[in-house]
């Protein structure tokens, strides 16, 4: 009895710093335009830092992109910083820094010199919502028969290059990618998708409660 309760009274605690953890990271909230995580070298991207007046966006491996020192603007709800031209090492974790210290989420894109892109969208779906995948073409506007995968596995062929979801659940997150005969395949990206309950705190706490392996509840 004395360890469940000492592993119900971490969990709390755990929860608690979770979730204050959460506020702090994520008190200000980095958008993109188009909301897609790959693109062609040379497409123009909008960031959009919502809550700060200037948007400093930070590369995981760059550091700070000065190219947004020419492209700040003032939004309605914050600011916005436009990559004219993105090149291959653009590829990785964007995001940008807030006042005292604080960090938006994270956007992860990739950016190809290949000739096909998976056009999926690079912020987090909420379950219910309706997803639209497309197979794209670089050398050509018109729709092309494509095949899609999820996590290495074929699910879908389809001749407009397109693949809906209609009503989008936990259970369709995965990498995806896709292929055009003779032009190539696209590299995977994860679909990802929230629903009401965070998927991560449930794993944090069956972590917290592995103390002696005695505890008798598990979330």
């Amino acid at each position: 009895m004395e360890v469940t309760a000492l592993c119900m009274k971490l969990l709390m605690i755990e929860m608690m710093l979770l979730c204050e953890h959460d506020q702090k990271v994520y008190a200000a909230s980095l958008f993109i335009d188009p909301n897609r995580a790959q693109f062609f070298e040379y497409e123009s991207v909008t960031f959009y830092c919502e809550g700060v007046s200037y948007c400093e966006l930070v590369h995981v491996l760059k550091g700070k992109i000065s190219s947004c020192n020419k492209t700040n603007k003032k939004t309605a709800t914050g600011s916005s910083c436009t990559v004219t031209n993105v090149y291959t090492d653009d590829s990785g974790k964007l995001w940008f820094q807030a006042g005292g210290g604080e960090r938006s989420n994270i956007v992860n894109i990739v950016v190809t010199a290949g000739s096909v892109i998976l056009e999926i969208p690079a912020l987090p779906v909420m379950e219910g919502e309706a997803v639209t995948l497309t197979c794209r073409n670089k050398t050509t506007s018109s729709q092309t028969s494509a095949d899609f995968y999820k996590d290495g596995v074929f699910i879908n062929s389809s001749s407009t290059g397109k693949m809906i979801i209609n009503s989008v659940s936990e259970s369709d997150e995965g990498l995806y990618k896709c292929s055009i005969s003779g032009a190539g395949e696209s590299t995977e990206t994860r679909l990802i998708v929230r629903g009401e309950t965070q998927k991560d705190f449930k794993i944090e706490f069956i972590s917290t409660c592995s103390i002696n392996d005695n505890c008798s509840s598990k979330y």
